[in-house]
């Protein structure tokens, strides 16, 4: 039924802009005419029910303007009457438009003739009234008599008499905006308490909260507007309530949304403020029911509480956060920066609302906190996001180092299972191979020809084999049994002799640039056979003008040693699985068990390789070992 009715409502609204200036062509010859003053009249005593229009009476009258400061209602006077008189006119369908007028009750004559009468049962005192004239009318007295519950009444600003068709454009205007934001506002909320129960459980109160402010912001922009209570005023009774628990359940929800982020405070004064306003909003709901169920029989106590105190609370907590805000904002926190901006408008703007408010003596309708409150809750959406946002990133960031943990877990397990195993296959194998070499070789001695070439064909694979079972021991058994301070200048200058014959074979060159007094603890043999079967598979995937750029150098307590070649590359697949048990870049060459080896010794010497390498651009490898400080005698050994 609502929405029925406020969808007749726009559908006017639009025709009577859009069809307006057409329909009534008359509005360019007779313009809408403005009463800027008028005079007003207490009634003091009990009894006035407006039914007696005061014609007659000339003493009491004292002159109002338009725009200024509304005369104060004296103590013990509830109701007043308002005289002003029409300007001439010709129009068609005359019409009085008063856009605020404070009053409860509210009756209008023109003379004696009672033109319009609205009684509300309901605490709601902002009017905007659309009252009829007839042509008869013209120059006539008009007389509006208000009575009021509340500390306010009579017109607040100018009365205008014109075009019944368009002074409605403005008539219906008057808060529909509000009503459309508040909308806005309620949808977002709903749609945000729902996904909040998709959200990790960290989040979900922060997300809760925010949907309670956004709703309760949604709910009070509907129910302030005088749309509501014009066209529906039906419902105001209820409207009012909706007013009264949003606003109740806005300030703790908010202070609970504001310790979810940044905290307690010091010594838990945002906690204990938040816990305040809580029991005093379940005290001023619990008045409200008692007021509703007796009939409005502490309507007075009840105003005091919910608007006089609750107005003092409000200005309170506004500046206790806004304080806390800017210590936070200090300390650099951008989600505090972020609150500050969006909060601050809000804040500034709704207790300066407030204390204007209270200077007025409640003749003042509070209207830019709407618009305020829309930057700062487009301010907690974004802090929110930043949080989901954050919470995203970390997760997959923890993700990714769980896939690095689980595979460098599976390696350990498959590097422990191959290590066991090849120590016992390497230890059960050398005996018999040297066995059978010793007597391959005293047949080698005593025979000739062809016999004698394949027993030296037979030995040369029986020393492959006890080269490849050296590296399984190796693998299997990375410990040194002899540590010494390894200058690594001239670990690499031996190195270099050892393979740069090999490197000038496959039509390549190696630059060497290693610095002056590098040291490192390991065993000199499997240092440099670590090192030596890097710089072979260099060699191997060098082609024309290939060259090979070993260059060492210490940063802080690390030694680097990069081995960087021009060669053929490796696709990422390739490099992914570089050190795996028996797997071979080079498919044609090789077992597999270099680079696995080389990975143990470096990782015995409690170091680190990393390879980085792109098809047909090369290929780099990085090892990062710890740097020791070098002897007095560089030949000392350390067991």
């Amino acid at each position: 039924m609502i929405f029925k009715s406020l969808h007749i409502t726009l559908v006017l609204f639009l025709l009577s802009v859009t069809c307006g200036p057409f329909l009534v062509s008359a509005q360019s010859y007779y313009p809408a005419s403005e009463i800027s003053h008028w005079q007003l009249k207490w009634q003091e005593g009990p009894g006035d029910s407006g039914r007696k229009v005061p014609l007659r009476e000339t003493e009491g009258w004292m002159e109002v303007e338009a725009k200024t400061v509304m005369p104060q209602l004296p103590s013990g006077v509830s109701s007043a009457w308002t005289k002003l008189t029409l300007p001439s006119y010709s129009y068609a369908a005359p019409s009085v438009y008063i856009d605020a007028i404070y009053a409860l009750h509210v009756k209008v004559y023109v003379e004696e003739r009672l033109i319009f009468e609205s009684d509300r049962s309901f605490i709601k005192d902002n009017y905007s009234l659309l009252v009829p004239l007839d042509m008869t009318d013209n120059g006539k007295t008009m007389y509006i008599w208000t009575e009021t519950l509340k500390d306010r009444i009579g017109i607040k600003d100018k009365i205008v008499v014109g075009e019944h068709s368009v002074l409605i454009k403005d008539y219906i205007k008057n808060g529909l905006i509000d009503v459309i934001l508040g909308g806005a506002f309620v949808f977002v909320a709903v749609v945000l308490f729902v996904c909040s129960f998709y959200l990790n459980k960290e989040y979900f109160p922060v997300a809760a909260s925010l949907a309670i402010v956004i709703a309760s912001t949604g709910v009070l922009s509907i129910t302030y507007s005088p749309f509501t209570y014009t066209f529906y005023s039906y419902l105001g009774p209820v409207s009012v309530v909706f007013f009264d628990v949003a606003l109740l359940s806005l300030l703790p929800s908010l202070t609970f949304l504001f310790e979810k982020i940044f905290g307690g405070g010091k010594f838990g004064i945002i906690r204990s403020f938040r816990k305040f306003e809580s029991f005093y909003s379940l005290f001023c709901i619990l008045c409200l029911i008692v007021n509703t169920l007796s009939g409005d029989r502490i309507l007075e106590f009840y105003y005091f509480v919910s608007t006089k105190i609750l107005g003092i609370i409000m200005i309170l907590q506004f500046i206790l956060l806004i304080a806390c805000v800017i210590i936070f904002s200090l300390k650099r926190n951008k989600d505090a920066i972020i609150f500050a901006i969006g909060f601050g408008t809000a804040a500034l703007t709704g207790a300066s609302e407030l204390v204007w408010y209270y200077v007025k003596g409640g003749n003042y309708d509070l209207f830019y906190w709407k618009w305020a409150l829309v930057v700062f809750i487009l301010s907690l959406i974004v802090i929110l996001g930043r949080r989901l946002a954050q919470n995203h990133q970390q997760v997959v960031k923890y993700s990714r180092e769980l896939e690095l943990f689980n595979n460098e877990l599976q390696r350990s397990e498959k590097m422990e299972i191959i290590s066991e195993l090849a120590a016992s296959v390497a230890h059960e194998v050398r005996n018999p191979l040297q066995v059978t070499r010793g007597f391959l070789q005293l047949l080698s001695e005593k025979s000739n020809g062809d016999e004698r070439r394949y027993l030296f064909m037979a030995l040369s694979e029986l020393d492959r084999a006890a080269s490849i079972i050296t590296d399984f021991l190796t693998f299997a058994k990375p410990e040194f049994e002899q540590v010494s301070l390894l200058n690594v200048n001239d670990e690499f200058k031996h190195i270099q002799s050892i393979l740069l014959p090999l490197c000038h074979l496959n039509g390549g060159k190696m630059i060497l640039d290693v610095e002056d007094c590098l040291w490192v603890k390991g065993n000199s043999s499997k240092f440099k056979q670590a090192l030596i079967n890097i710089i072979k598979n260099s060699i191997e995937s060098l082609g024309e003008d290939g060259a090979i750029h070993l260059l060492a150098y210490g940063k802080g307590d690390k030694v680097y040693i990069h081995i960087k070649d021009n060669g053929a590359g490796m696709e990422p697949a390739v490099l992914s699985r570089l050190g795996e048990p028996y797997f071979s870049s080079n498919k044609t060459k090789g077992t597999g068990l270099g680079l696995m080896v080389t990975f143990r010794i470096i990782e015995a010497m409690e170091g680190e390789i990393r390879f980085m390498s792109k098809k047909g651009a090369g290929t780099e490898s990085i090892t990062i070992l710890p740097r020791a400080e070098g002897p007095d005698d560089s030949n000392s050994l350390l067991t």
